[in-house]
């Protein structure tokens, strides 16, 4: 249930938003709007304000909406009003109104960042795990423990890095870009000024997802290999093992992070069988050493072990918050960036650099809608202005069905001084229509591999 409603407001908002832009910007051309309605399908809600000649409708199916404008090409209009049609306004205007929408969406996405920034958040500390072996981090030299202070691209001036969250942040770009980042770390492992390359360039990265993250090799914080809430009678219990028991090796092999201990137990097994492994863990002071013998459960049809117990502590926190100039800067920033990845993710779509797999669509919208909402206002504001940077860019791509591709006819008007022939506006919105079936399939197609799969 928390999920359909995060996704119904979610899309509504988004929605009435864009729509919003086109209404303001509209009426401030001073083109009269007959109707602003979110949704399509039977009216749900109707009203008309006095002195106002538009009607707001709110209808059942909210997975879109439009603004009506005055309009020759669409009824016939009183000579009277005439100066009122959007088709009798100037080319500046026409582009206006139509731009308005994506960049309303934009503007959210920067507001929606700065009150998070403004707010405060806990977020994981910017403190390294164990990397992957044979990952990017362990060829560079990492080994689990280090600090990350500052990072930046290969070339580019190091900025601070506040959070775990940050530094991920970077490595997704940089692997999508193929830019290799530098981290300036601190801490007992890293020392003071020390400086690690990671080469990020050379993964030729087409997909954003776990995988990356284990090729790089940093997928989680450090977390301290401390055993949790165990189950009743489960193979930790009988094993012997009690909670804030801390584990300091694994069949003879050092532990270092709950990530890693996790990976160990889910080893262990053999041919489908169970092995058992000697730990050795401190408790209250004291040092034992304990045979685990884990359950061996199948998952996605591999034979994986399970101990029936809470594995590893949450990682060190830290409160990320900004001022109101920094925190609105950072906003501005972070939406500029997203903008950026997201235009150069769907351009390497286009040309086969990049995976079509990037490509989501409801399903997945609402799947992450549900999941930020059961994590706090915090992370649901985070996904909101994820969604609302997307909507603003995918609206202003060239395609004709678009506000982008009504964009690109008046750019042709500009140039030519006359506009797009009926006959071309007809050709191109068929291809339009057609590239965007295409898209919606392919992220529908993508939506049912996630959830099924």
């Amino acid at each position: 249930m928390l999920t359909v409603v995060a996704f119904i407001v979610a899309l509504g908002l988004l929605i009435a938003i864009h729509e919003y832009g086109h209404y303001r910007m509209a009426v401030a051309c001073g083109v009269k709007v007959l109707r602003f309605s979110i949704g399509f399908g039977q009216t749900l809600l109707r009203w008309q304000p006095k002195g106002s000649p538009t009607e707001f409708t709110l209808c059942a199916f909210p997975l879109g909406g439009y603004v009506r404008m005055l309009d020759e090409r669409e009824a016939p209009v009183d000579p009277a009003e005439r100066h009122l049609a959007f088709n009798t306004q100037p080319l500046r205007a026409r582009a206006l109104i139509v731009a308005a929408g994506p960049v309303a969406n934009l503007l959210l996405a920067v507001l929606l960042y700065a009150a998070v920034n403004w707010s405060g958040v806990q977020m994981a500390s910017p403190l390294l795990g164990p990397p992957v072996a044979g990952s990017v981090a362990e060829r560079a030299g990492l080994v689990g423990g280090e600090r990350v202070e500052r990072a930046g691209f290969d070339g580019a001036e190091l900025e601070p890095v506040r959070s775990f969250e940050d530094l991920r942040w970077l490595l997704t770009r940089g692997a999508l870009e193929s830019r290799d980042l530098r981290l300036a770390l601190a801490g007992e492992r890293g020392g003071a000024g020390a400086e690690v390359l990671l080469p990020l360039a050379a993964l030729a990265a087409s997909d954003a997802d776990a995988k990356l993250f284990e090729r790089i090799g940093l997928v989680t914080p450090l977390s301290r290999p401390e055993i949790g809430e165990l189950t009743p009678d489960g193979p930790a219990e009988r094993a012997g093992l009690r909670p804030g028991d801390l584990v300091l090796t694994f069949g003879g092999k050092a532990v270092a992070d709950g990530r890693q201990l996790r990976e160990m137990i889910r080893a262990s097994v053999h041919e489908g069988r169970a092995v058992v492994s000697n730990w050795r863990v401190e408790r209250q002071g004291a040092l034992l050493t304990l045979d685990v013998t884990p359950e061996v459960q199948q998952e996605g049809g591999v034979a994986v072990g399970r101990i029936g117990a809470y594995v590893g502590t949450a990682p060190e926190m830290v409160t990320v918050q900004y001022g109101a100039v920094e925190g609105l800067w950072q906003g501005i920033a972070k939406t500029w960036d997203v903008s950026l990845l997201t235009l150069r993710t769907l351009g390497r779509m286009v040309v086969g650099e990049a995976s079509l797999k990037n490509l989501s669509g409801p399903l997945t919208i609402a799947d992450y809608a549900g999941r930020s909402a059961s994590m706090g206002l915090t992370q649901y504001l985070v996904f909101l202005a994820l969604i609302s940077v997307s909507l603003g860019v995918l609206n202003l791509l060239p395609l004709p069905v678009l506000d982008g591709g009504h964009l690109m006819y008046y750019l042709w008007e500009g140039v030519t001084g006359r506009p797009v022939s009926e006959a071309w506006l007809e050709r191109l919105q068929r291809a339009g229509v057609a590239v965007l079936a295409l898209m919606m399939a392919i992220a529908l197609f993508n939506d049912l591999t996630r959830l099924l799969g």
